[in-house]
Formats: C-alpha cells, sequence, structure tokens
C-alpha cells in the first residue's frame, strides 16, 4: 500500500491527515531523545498496547506490544470487544518507559520497562474499582512529586465528566491520599464527558488537557492551575469550525528537538475507528497552547507542512503478511487472551490455524476468541488472503472476516460428504445468535481458494472468490460496522463445530493461510 496516496507524507514537505489513516484509537505520544512514541487503546484484544515509533510525527511503524496478555487474564478468555485497554498514557522518566491505563471493569494499571522493546513488567493493579479510565501520570521535576489523574466511565462508576487527582509515590506502586476532585465538569457551563486527562507541567503551571463533548462531535479542553489541588481555569482549544474534522479531540502534547510543539488526536470515522491527526501548536499570549492552523487557530488542519525534523521514508504500520516461518506479524492482535496451538509454526512459509471446536463457530464469530485481527484501512482498499482447508471434520471452516457489531466472512467449509465448498455468511446486529448465508455454495475442488473483498468509500464491502477459474463475485454488498468504541475489523480464522462427527472432541485439523495482502485503491491526487 502506497500510505502517501491520500494520507500522511505526501512526499513534497507536506502531510495531510489523518497521519495514522486506521483505528489506532485515543493516541498518546512521548519524545525521548531525536525518537517518539505513540501507544493506544486496544481494549479486549491481545496482545495490547501498540508501540509505535516515528522520528518525524509523520512516519509511524509499529515496532512491538507492550502488554502480551490482558490482566486479569480469565477475565478475557473470551472477547470483550469494548472492554480492557482504554486510553493509554506513555512517557518517560527515570530512564525508564511507563504506561498507565483505566481498565473500566478493574482500575487502573500500570507496567514499565527500561526500554521500548522491554521486558515489560506485569501490569500492577495502581488503584482498583469500576469506572475509574484514562489514567496519565506526571512526575513534577520542579518539587520532586508524582501525581496521577483519571477520569470516570459513567456505565460502571455511575458518574462521569469528572477528573480526579492524586499524589503518588515516585515508584508508582501506590497512590499517597484518596483522591481529589480536581474538575467537576457539571459546574462549567456548556461542558460535558471530560474524559482522557494528559497531565503536564509547563511554565510554573499544571496542565490538564482533556477532550469534552463526546467522541464524535466533541471538543479539545485544556486546564491549568499553579497548584495541582486547583483551581483550574478552561479554556477550548480545538474544535471542528467550518472543517470537515467531527470531534476533534483526545490525545497528547509533544515537543520536537528543534523546539516545536505538536498535538496528536483522533477523529472518529464510523466503521473505521478512530484515525489519529497531527496538528502544529504554538502558545498564545496569555500563555495557552493554540493547536491548528496560525490562519485558523483552533481549528484542525488537514494538509499542513511537515515538523522541522530530518526527512524519512514514506512509512506506515504493515499491514501485508506472507506469515514467513508461519508466524505472523506485528500488526495481528487476537480477540481475547489466546492459548496454546491456536497458530502452529512450521517449516515452511504460511499461518497454520488450528480449526478450534466451538459451539460458537457456526452462531456467531464475534464470542469467538482466536480470530485472528488487524486494523480496517480508511483508504478504499483490496484485502486478499489465500487459503487451503486441511481439515477434514465435517463442519470445519476457515476464511476471512470483516468483524465488528454486524460481520461477513468468506471461505471454506468441509461438508458432511468431505467435499469442500466456498462458503460466504454474515450475521446482523448483536441480538443475532446465528448466521444467515450471504451466497450460495459453489465447490472448491482443491480445498483451495484465493479470497478477495474489495472496500470502498463507507466501508461498502464487496466479497469475490476464487476457486481456479478467476475471481467472482459472492453476495450482496456488505457495509462494515464498528462495535461502540472499537473500529471495524479484519480478521482471519479457522473453525469447528463442537460434537461435528460422533466422538468429535479431538483435533478437527487446521487451515493454511499462505499469503496476505492490502493494496490501496485510492486514486492519486494533486494539489
Amino acid at each position: 500500500m502506497n500510505p502517501a496516496a491520500r494520507h500522511g507524507d505526501l512526499g513534497d514537505g507536506t502531510y495531510r491527515n489523518p497521519v495514522l489513516a486506521a483505528d489506532w484509537s485515543d493516541p498518546d505520544v512521548c519524545r525521548v531523545g531525536d525518537d517518539f512514541y505513540l501507544t493506544a487503546s486496544s481494549f479486549g484484544r491481545a496482545p495490547g498496547l501498540p508501540l509505535l515509533h516515528s522520528r518525524d510525527l509523520v512516519n509511524w511503524t509499529l515496532i512491538g506490544h507492550a502488554l502480551d496478555r490482558l490482566e486479569p487474564t480469565e477475565a478475557f478468555t473470551a472477547p470483550r470487544h469494548d472492554c480492557g485497554v482504554w486510553a493509554p498514557s506513555i512517557r518517560y522518566h527515570d530512564e525508564r518507559f511507563w504506561i498507565f491505563w483505566g481498565d473500566p471493569d478493574h482500575g487502573v494499571f500500570q507496567i514499565n520497562a527500561p526500554s521500548i522493546s522491554g521486558p515489560w513488567s506485569r501490569p500492577h493493579l495502581l488503584k482498583a474499582g469500576k469506572g475509574l479510565i484514562d489514567a496519565c501520570p506526571l512526575w513534577d521535576e520542579e518539587n520532586g512529586e508524582a501525581f496521577l489523574v483519571h477520569a470516570y466511565a459513567k456505565s460502571r462508576a455511575g458518574i462521569k465528566n469528572r477528573i480526579t487527582g492524586h499524589r503518588m509515590s515516585a515508584d508508582a506502586t501506590e497512590l499517597l491520599d484518596e483522591g481529589h476532585l480536581l474538575i467537576d465538569g457539571d459546574r462549567i457551563p456548556g461542558w460535558f464527558t471530560i474524559e482522557g486527562p494528559k497531565l503536564y507541567r509547563r511554565d510554573g503551571w499544571y496542565w490538564i488537557f482533556a477532550p469534552a463533548g463526546s467522541v464524535e462531535t466533541g471538543w479539545q479542553g485544556a486546564f491549568r492551575s499553579r497548584s495541582f489541588l486547583g483551581p483550574y481555569e478552561e479554556r477550548v482549544i480545538l474544535e471542528q469550525g467550518a472543517t470537515d474534522v467531527n470531534g476533534p479531540h483526545q490525545g497528547g502534547w509533544v515537543d520536537t528537538p528543534t523546539g516545536e510543539d505538536w498535538f496528536l488526536h483522533f477523529q472518529q470515522h464510523g466503521a473505521y475507528g478512530r484515525v489519529v491527526h497531527l496538528q502544529p501548536m504554538r502558545w498564545d499570549a496569555h500563555g495557552w497552547p493554540v493547536p491548528g492552523a496560525e490562519h485558523a487557530p483552533g481549528v484542525p488542519v488537514r494538509v499542513h507542512p511537515k515538523p522541522d525534523l530530518p526527512a524519512q521514508p514514506v512509512t506506515a504500520p504493515a499491514t501485508d503478511d506472507d506469515f514467513p516461518g508461519g508466524r505472523f506479524g506485528r500488526q495481528w492482535q487476537w480477540t481475547a487472551n489466546p492459548r496454546d496451538g491456536l497458530a502452529t509454526a512450521h517449516g515452511g512459509d504460511g499461518l497454520r490455524l488450528t480449526c478450534v471446536r466451538s459451539a460458537d463457530a457456526v452462531r456467531d464469530l464475534r464470542r469467538v476468541p482466536h480470530v485472528l485481527t488487524q486494523r480496517l484501512p480508511l483508504a478504499p482498499s483490496r484485502i486478499e488472503a489465500d487459503l487451503r482447508l486441511d481439515a477434514t471434520t465435517p463442519g470445519a471452516r476457515a476464511g476471512l472476516v470483516v468483524l465488528g457489531d454486524a460481520y461477513s466472512w468468506i471461505g471454506l467449509e468441509r461438508a458432511a460428504d468431505g467435499t469442500v465448498h466456498v462458503a460466504h455468511r454474515f450475521a446482523e446486529g448483536p441480538a443475532a445468535d446465528t448466521e444467515r448465508a450471504a451466497a450460495h455454495p459453489r465447490p472448491a475442488p482443491d480445498g483451495t481458494a484465493r479470497l478477495r473483498v474489495d472496500i470502498s468509500d463507507g466501508a461498502r464491502c464487496r466479497f469475490f472468490v476464487d476457486t481456479g477459474d478467476g475471481f467472482r463475485p459472492s453476495g450482496q454488498m456488505f457495509a462494515a460496522q464498528p462495535w461502540r468504541w472499537v473500529g471495524a475489523l479484519l480478521g482471519l480464522f479457522a473453525a469447528a463445530p463442537d460434537g461435528a462427527v460422533p466422538g468429535g472432541t479431538g483435533p478437527a485439523g487446521t487451515a493454511l493461510f499462505t499469503r496476505f495482502r492490502s493494496t490501496d485503491r485510492t486514486p492519486p491526487i494533486h494539489l
């Protein structure tokens, strides 16, 4: 895929937002020397806490994940798509990387490591409780104290629109007080759903950058006080204005070695989730931050000169995979904590997935924990995967899925008579408890197929299959759907029904995926 076709680095000294054109939700960023590091919400997928690296804030690569499995592990043995890791913060302090996040069902966690590549510590539960989200630390170099702020999810805590602050031990293992209400949004006229706080210190002020106004239509606020305990004064610093960038908010401020200031934030974009924008930022005469273009302060830019940093190769997080040595790349995540034996390494290339027996395999893939996923690209794309079904168990199936609140998949299935046929199925909203056929089955005599989905604007998906005589369309157009907080996902899966044959409790076989490609279908733009 050419990342410069529509988004990111345009190759002429400018960039076009979004710089990360997929669901890198709730981004936060820090700088260490000449390097920038970004993490984002990963919700219920594993591994979690993606780690991205850049040297110019425009071109990003995915370099790993900080969280192998979600904690507590038993809570994530089955998919919980909108739960788990919410709005993390990443910081560098005392020669260590630190990541804090709130799990709405369990509390505030932190992990740390001496290097971005690890090893990362096991999650430490810093504050237990329901509805504690969007945690961020600050080590105040001016007075040697450490602090923590967090917000609330009303669905669990019964309250929202508030920011609480704590004093924290320097090693981030405990909080030193019961907490103080720093910001009560109900007392600020017109403000609602204040969340996602990021805590900073600058020019003798404590700063809390916090979004408000809800995900799709909100704005970015800044709060400042001379004392951590307040009182804080507020200002809206970024809003949609006359642009097409709805709800520009929730992200992180970072400076560069050349002295520039920049703000990375998300934009909710339907089934694509929360894509990441980069805004230039300056400070006005009264000391307030002002993201956006100089000619339109506080309004997001779409195209802008890149940061004053050394030129970098045009890059974007990986999507394609040939599964060398039978292993999948960093771009893939399971829909729950994985168990042993889901993917089998072998001598050749190609990903061999076990057809895991599950009662949900024939009813609802959204409940299946062993779907391997990656993010849906924002640009119109063609997704292709090559598949061979090696399972001989009746009912065993494998395929390529567009997964969300509704989903559709195309792949191969073993029939009771031993033949293999193409299967194309879908399920509607979350109340659906069984799949429906999206097209009539057709034979796949060799047990192999090339699978394809073309994704056009609006996340409209058209499926195709090639069983040896060229690609043919299958079924009707399918509009991808997000979950409540998570964008739609692309996935690969292999599964088999429980008890598909008498005594059918043993191994059900495997499926081999030998190629995955994502091709940008965006017409070039001319600026």
